[in-house]
């Protein structure tokens, strides 16, 4: 019988050689990807597609790295979007967050499970994973990789072939589908091993090793996070309203009210375009930012945002700017003001 695995694939370094080295072994490999929706590429990608031809976002290398890696190592890859479900996770994780709001230990818990659960729906015989001991500081020492295992429900149904020599054996191995000699010893933070692997199997196009996409793993990013959770009743959060954390520059005017202002033509548009059920502000009659206004403003909240969009419009200007403010519970009005004063606007910035 054609032992078949599940792979967790990123396109990172190591789980493209995990994927590799189980090839080498003879195991059919079927990759799967888990879409947050807290991925910086994914982010960048939508957004490129609003931004003017040659501009620098377009230029970037936006590619899906775990369809790369399929494609290379001629596999398939299924992409799972995981975002509603997620969410929980971020909000209320079990096991705590990172360095800024990344909750990694219950990430992994949680896609293994999705895993396990595609496992049974493919008929696949077990889940693999390009985890090295002792290479991540929150979930890959092996306290954290056994209570993984075990909480996710994959039991020992679960490999990590660059590690599985210095870890208890798997199933694969105690059924005789993979010779425990075939599997790697790697450990620690280095990727130097990996990339030495790379070069001997001839595996050439990965990304940077050591990288990643996870917006919550960034600080910025996790002050707007921790804003939102403060600001939003938790039943009331929905996946757009993280997705537009990472839109623009964000600032907090009020308890009640939060503006985002577009960075570039691409981030303006998506507002114009996707935001609609937000008010918006656009000057009459200069080039600017679209800017969005967030919860209940007051009047005061408006002459203020109109200040704040007129700095981010014509700074140096000596008259005041207009501007069109649409989407407000009392009607869409033009409202106009002097640009505020850059020091003064720092205490809202988030």
């Amino acid at each position: 019988m054609k032992i078949k695995a599940i792979g967790m694939i990123s396109g990172g370094l190591d789980s493209t050689l995990a994927a590799y080295l189980l090839q080498r072994l003879g195991i059919d490999i079927q990759g799967v990807n888990f879409s947050t929706g807290f991925c910086l590429t994914e982010h960048q990608r939508i957004i490129a597609n609003y931004s003017p031809i040659g501009s620098k976002r377009r230029d970037r290398n936006l590619r899906n790295e775990a369809l790369r890696a399929g494609s290379d190592l001629r596999f398939p890859i299924e992409i799972i979007d995981i975002s509603t479900d997620y969410l929980p996770i971020v909000t209320h994780p079990k096991y705590g967050y990172g360095s800024a709001m990344n909750p990694c230990i219950d990430c992994r818990i949680f896609m293994l499970g999705k895993a396990m659960n595609y496992m049974r729906e493919v008929g696949a015989q077990f889940v693999f994973t390009g985890e090295v001991l002792g290479q991540r500081p929150m979930t890959q020492h092996r306290r954290t990789l056994d209570l993984i295992s075990k909480n996710s429900g994959l039991g020992d149904f679960l490999l990590r072939p660059l590690s599985a020599k210095l870890l208890p054996p798997t199933l694969p191995e105690k059924e005789g589908w993979i010779r425990r000699d075939d599997l790697l010893d790697i450990q620690g933070r280095s990727r130097k091993r990996q990339m030495e692997l790379a070069d001997e199997w001839g595996v050439e196009d990965y990304p940077q090793p050591a990288g990643g996409c996870c917006f919550l793993t960034d600080r910025n990013y996790a002050r707007r996070v921790r804003d939102l959770i403060d600001h939003r009743a938790l039943s009331d959060l929905r996946h757009e309203d993280f997705l537009i954390l990472k839109l623009g520059r964000h600032m907090r005017i009020s308890p009640n009210t939060k503006i985002i202002i577009g960075r570039d033509q691409g981030e303006n548009e998506y507002i114009e375009r996707y935001l609609t059920s937000y008010p918006q502000m656009k000057p009459m009659t200069l080039p600017g930012p679209t800017t969005m206004i967030l919860g209940s403003p007051s009047d005061d909240d408006i002459a203020k945002v109109t200040a704040i969009a007129a700095l981010y419009t014509a700074p140096q200007t000596t008259i005041p700017v207009e501007f069109y403010l649409q989407g407000l519970d009392s009607g869409d009005m033009k409202v106009s003001a002097m640009p505020a004063d850059p020091e003064r606007i720092e205490s809202y910035r988030l």
